[in-house]
């Protein structure tokens, strides 16, 4: 008798798990799509508190074929997800972490989005419960879209139903030599290669869950690991996107996301000595990857404080981390009859400093917020011209520079 292939395999990874493990397991058993189309890959990194005899409990009980792999512990999710990633047949995958749960209707809802619109990555809406999950990709339901129309490079966690056809098309597997931001290296990559990513906005359909003993919070570890992150999204974009606007257009998340918070508060606690490794392991990426599209996406106190890095100005930056970090407003200042802000971040027209003005030039996005703002005008009719001339340079394929 042949088995028909299960249409979606859920891998867990689970390290000292209890008792939030109950509550995702339940998750996974009040599945409504037929438990016949379900199997789930369990693999145990090494627990001593009971999350190994939880999971096998959990197999010898349910409707659902679950294989349990127990195994030494690895030092974190890459290696159990690359396991059970290797048992999987299901025609899509789902890496649930175990501290978190499902919505019951979630993997229906997602496979049935995957397989109308033919899409390889799916996004189900994600609530947080005593976490705040990222949100700014989220408003309606997008039934095809990709890394370029949406906000979806924002949300690079590995909690999404993948095509498995593409992870194996490609060998992806999570890059076990990262200890920080190796499911944003995973996600970008599908997000890149994939033909099609669909948004599931009208159903949460992953529940990201706080532990109050923190365990869930990503490996703290030294802040050289958050530059490991950082330099290995960076490479891997500018391996899959030729130079130009929508390189850049990505690269806005490393610098956002990885780079930037090196260098906010926590910067100011520093001693003279990490400061200046920081600006160091900084100089590689700021001279690749740093330009005046990356640059004009950012707020004002954001891009000066990068540009400051990538200039190796650690004298100016402390001053500017500190207005920062006191939630100072800098003054607007409105010229060209009130089409142009700037916001008087420190040094500011200051002569002895060589800034230039266009650094503290607030984008529409925020000028907005300052009254007697006027929208458009030449300076704003020649932005937008010159972003639509951008646009439509011809773009290599990125789906064929990427199989390359």
């Amino acid at each position: 008798m042949t088995v028909a292939q299960p249409d979606v395999t859920i891998v867990i990874g689970a390290y000292e798990a209890m008792p939030y493990l109950v509550d995702c397991l339940a998750s996974v058993e009040a599945q409504t799509l037929d438990h016949a189309r379900i199997e789930v890959i369990a693999v145990d990194d090494g627990s001593a508190d009971g999350t190994g005899e939880c999971l096998e409990e959990f197999a010898a009980r349910v409707d659902i074929p679950v294989t349990v792999i127990r195994q030494d512990n690895s030092g974190g999710p890459s290696g159990p997800r690359n396991v059970g990633l290797g048992k999987a047949s299901g025609r899509y995958v789902f890496f649930l972490d175990a501290d978190d749960r499902l919505g019951p209707e979630a993997l229906e809802r997602m496979v049935a989005m995957a397989d109308r619109n033919g899409t390889d990555v799916v996004l189900g809406r994600v609530e947080g419960v005593n976490r705040k999950p990222p949100g700014s990709m989220w408003g309606r339901t997008l039934e095809r879209t990709d890394v370029w129309s949406s906000n979806i490079k924002f949300t690079l966690s590995a909690q999404k139903l993948f095509r498995r056809a593409l992870l194996e098309r490609h060998g992806m597997r999570f890059d076990e030599s990262l200890w920080t931001g190796e499911d944003a290296l995973f996600t970008m990559e599908a997000y890149l290669r994939a033909d099609g990513v669909s948004l599931l906005d009208d159903y949460v359909c992953y529940y990201l869950v706080g532990r109050e003993d923190g365990k869930h919070v990503t490996r703290s570890g030294s802040y050289t690991l958050r530059f490991d992150s950082a330099r290995a999204l960076m490479n891997l974009i500018a391996e899959l996107v030729p130079a130009g606007p929508r390189r850049d257009m990505l690269m806005v998340r490393p610098f956002l996301v990885t780079l930037l918070p090196q260098f906010g508060p926590k910067y100011l606690k520093d001693s003279e000595e990490i400061r200046r490794h920081k600006f160091e392991l900084a100089k590689p990426l700021m001279d690749a990857y740093w330009t005046d599209e990356v640059a004009h996406r950012l707020r004002v106190h954001e891009r000066l404080r990068l540009h400051l890095v990538a200039e190796q100005r650690p004298e100016l930056l402390a001053e500017v981390v500190e207005f920062v970090r006191a939630k100072k407003q800098a003054a607007p200042l409105l010229e060209k009859r009130g089409r142009r802000v700037y916001l008087a971040y420190p040094y500011f027209r200051d002569p002895t400093t060589g800034l230039p003005d266009r650094l503290y030039l607030a984008e529409p996005r925020e000028a907005r917020r300052v009254p007697g703002y006027r929208e458009g005008g030449l300076d704003s009719f020649m932005r937008r011209a010159a972003r639509r001339a951008r646009r439509a340079l011809p773009a290599r394929d990125v789906r064929s520079a990427a199989a390359v």
